[in-house]
């Protein structure tokens, strides 16, 4: 014991007049003894106290030469690490992004209680877990976020994609960047492509070229085109978040149901009916697919739709069937053109106006894909 002090008090003494490179030396040569050197017991708690001595050295380059020599270590004393995690960031920096020493739980709270610099370098470690990328997602700005993104050793959660499209989905290069992953889950893509229709309405030149009420018009039709697209291409496992983060957003509607089973998305459709009647999966499948028509009736009934409108929807339903075992390549052509025919000269107001026109739209675009097609092979 009176060696240890021994050491520790004479360390204090030349600590006390020596110049700022000399103790930052000292404190880099220190620190790689205790890791690297065969030291007693003594010897050892001697270092390691007058370690925690320089965690209060005025100077930021003392501390920093400490850092550098023992941030990397798994054998670095814990309390010395934790210490120069919360220092100012050109110390921090070695401890916060190369340190094994702190645990999920430790970054966690760092992520919590530091400022932007702290959560940049976290983001920026070799390995980052799904828990302390959780965090991040939670509480990071732009810029940290983008760091965890552009990490390929960063683990992040379908949940935390989700919420840094909900919290971050307007910032370009971060929409980018989700929209480039495979395992963006589809709620959150839905998500990004409702940021970028909210973006393009609220640009005051194209408000100014085209007006506001059409501009809104065309971005929720692109908004409708893009889901129905996205759920043509998800996994049957993530139809339901789908499903229900479309619904508690009001955006099953009549109109946007009946695009998705014209054009054939009919896993994605049978999804939206569970979820809006209840009912069990097997039981709304078996309806769509073979049931007849008063059944089909009654099932979308039970999905809230009108009387009036689910007559239109039950067509649709009996003109998909016998399409698809016709035709299967041109689904969406076939229930639209027929569609239409069946109801021209109904009585088009409200809500059945606005179907049949939605209708009539796709069976256009149809119409002229088709003939890009038929161009295209003819010219070849």
């Amino acid at each position: 014991m009176l060696g240890r002090r021994v050491i520790v008090e004479a360390f204090l003494r030349w600590i006390e007049t020596a110049k700022t490179g000399d103790r930052a030396r000292a404190a880099n040569a220190l620190g790689r003894a205790y890791l690297q050197s065969k030291m007693s017991a003594d010897e050892r708690a001697a270092a390691e106290m007058a370690m925690t001595f320089l965690l209060d050295d005025p100077s930021p380059r003392v501390r920093l030469a400490l850092a550098e020599a023992i941030a990397w270590s798994p054998d670095a004393p814990r309390n010395l690490i934790l210490s120069l995690a919360e220092d100012q960031p050109e110390v921090a920096c070695h401890a916060v992004t190369c340190s094994p020493l702190l645990s999920d739980a430790d970054l966690v709270d760092l992520a919590a209680r530091g400022n932007g610099a702290t959560r940049m370098l976290i983001a920026a470690r070799a390995h980052v877990t799904r828990p302390v990328s959780a965090a991040l997602a939670e509480v990071g700005d732009e810029e940290e976020l983008l760091c965890l993104l552009e990490n390929d050793g960063a683990v992040i959660s379908s949940l935390s994609l989700k919420r840094i499209a909900e919290r971050l989905g307007d910032c370009c290069d971060i929409r980018n960047l989700l929209l480039d992953r495979s395992d963006l889950p589809a709620d959150a893509r839905q998500l990004l492509t409702q940021h970028v229709s909210n973006a393009l309405v609220g640009l005051p030149l194209v408000q100014a070229a085209i007006g506001l009420q059409r501009l809104q018009r065309i971005s929720r039709e692109a908004t409708e085109a893009a889901i129905v697209s996205i759920a043509g291409d998800i996994a049957p496992r993530e139809i339901p978040d789908l499903v229900q983060h479309l619904r508690l957003n009001g955006r099953l509607t009549p109109s946007f149901l009946m695009h998705a089973l014209c054009a054939g998305k009919v896993d994605f459709f049978a999804g939206a009916i569970v979820d809006l009647t209840a009912c069990s999966e097997r039981r709304v499948r078996s309806i769509l697919a073979t049931g007849r028509m008063h059944a089909v009736r009654a099932l979308y009934e039970s999905a809230g739709l009108p009387r009036d409108i689910s007559v239109i929807f039950v067509e649709a339903t009996m003109l998909w069937r016998d399409a698809a075992r016709k035709a299967p390549a041109s689904v969406l052509s076939n229930v639209c053109g027929r569609l239409l025919e069946k109801f021209r000269h109904h009585d088009a107001h409200g809500a059945i106006g606005e179907l049949l026109e939605m209708v009539e739209k796709l069976h256009v675009n149809e119409q002229r894909q088709s003939a890009r097609v038929y161009a295209a092979l003819a010219a070849a």
